[in-house]
């Protein structure tokens, strides 16, 4: 999915408009996969008094009005919809896509690819499929059955969709590991694209996901080599610098600041970014949270960092939202105070 020149102007003119430019919303609570240290389904993911499995949602007529509602209210030029499992409502979502492309948004759709990727999906400008592909067989079929690649194959053949891979410390075990996982998906027709990240922890967590600062200083000298021979891998040297520095909390993540984030009630917020609860952004391993602190210390006209202005324009943001009696701006943008650690940190996160 690329975004041109203009659209970025249209981001930042929302951001004075006291708008955020980016909305994230989880369509569903349900997912029939149990995925070790899925953040969406951590017990402080909203802010610890109520669990995605808890909260109420939607389908049929209510969530496809109900998305397409808050796309109008909030006027994003990009939406994610996560889940869950996104394409558990695939009949809502074949409602809901059209509409959004109508209007001249930006949608990714992040799946396990579980379930078949309607193919009429791929017809639509501005539609982009994000399949979760955490490893090789070996570690991903473990950790995501029944999205297996066996199956994952299968649901994908004939589509043109993106990979997004969540390296956790076990896919740092065989030197030639990075390169394999690379190869294999650059050389299928369906990839578009190849995403990294690695897995954010919350704060005071100790779990086997995490990397060592060893395994992310390698990683990143990998990653930047790779995008050379791959070329569909969306890499980069700034990002493997930028990788190694990341945002030290919400408030200087420039992504948190972008973005609004609903859960599956499509009313309560998931603060302070997508990944809710209290993240250690010292180790946040988000590829877009980096990427956007890496623009934000680009010079303007060498001179001024990006990030002032950007910091800037999200002053008169609030401003402007104040005039006009926007609460749900202020909110986003106010100062988040720091949450406790988690009560479990040592115990991996699993869908009952």
């Amino acid at each position: 999915m690329k975004m041109r020149r203009k659209d970025l102007m249209k981001s930042w003119g929302r951001i004075l408009a006291g708008s955020a430019p980016m909305l994230s919303i989880e369509i569903t609570r349900e997912c029939p996969l149990s995925c070790p240290g899925c953040y969406a389904y951590g017990a402080d993911h909203l802010g610890g008094e109520v669990t995605l499995t808890e909260v109420s949602d939607f389908r049929g007529d209510r969530l496809v009005e109900g998305v397409v509602g808050l796309v109008r209210k909030h006027k994003p030029l990009h939406v994610s919809l996560v889940g869950g499992e996104p394409l558990v409502r695939h009949r809502e979502l074949s409602r809901i896509l059209p509409q959004l492309s109508e209007m001249g948004v930006y949608t990714l759709v992040v799946t396990s690819a579980v379930i078949p990727i309607p193919a009429e999906w791929m017809a639509l400008p501005r539609v982009t499929i994000g399949v979760s592909i955490d490893g090789l067989p070996e570690h991903h079929d473990v950790r995501r059955k029944p999205a297996t690649y066996e199956r994952i194959l299968k649901n994908i053949e004939g589509r043109k969709v993106n990979v997004h891979w969540t390296i956790v410390q076990s896919n740092m075990d065989r030197p030639t590991y990075r390169e394999e996982y690379v190869r294999f998906w650059s050389e299928r027709p369906e990839i578009d694209r190849i995403w990294v990240s690695t897995y954010t922890p919350q704060l005071g967590e100790n779990t086997p996901e995490m990397l060592t600062p060893e395994s992310r200083r390698r990683l990143s000298e990998e990653l930047a080599a790779l995008s050379q021979t791959y070329k569909k891998l969306l890499w980069s040297h700034q990002l493997s610098e930028a990788m190694l520095t990341p945002p030290q909390n919400p408030n200087e993540c420039i992504f948190s600041k972008m973005s609004i984030n609903y859960t599956a009630d499509l009313n309560k917020r998931v603060e302070p970014c997508v990944f809710g609860g209290t993240p250690d952004c010292s180790q946040c391993g988000c590829a877009i949270s980096i990427g956007a602190h890496r623009i934000g210390d680009h010079k303007i006209g060498g001179i001024l960092p990006a990030r002032y202005l950007m910091e800037g324009s999200v002053k008169i943001g609030k401003l402007i939202a104040a005039m006009n009696d926007k609460s749900h701006e202020l909110v986003r943008w106010g100062t988040r105070p720091a949450g406790k650690p988690s009560p479990t940190p040592n115990g991996l996160v699993n869908i009952q």
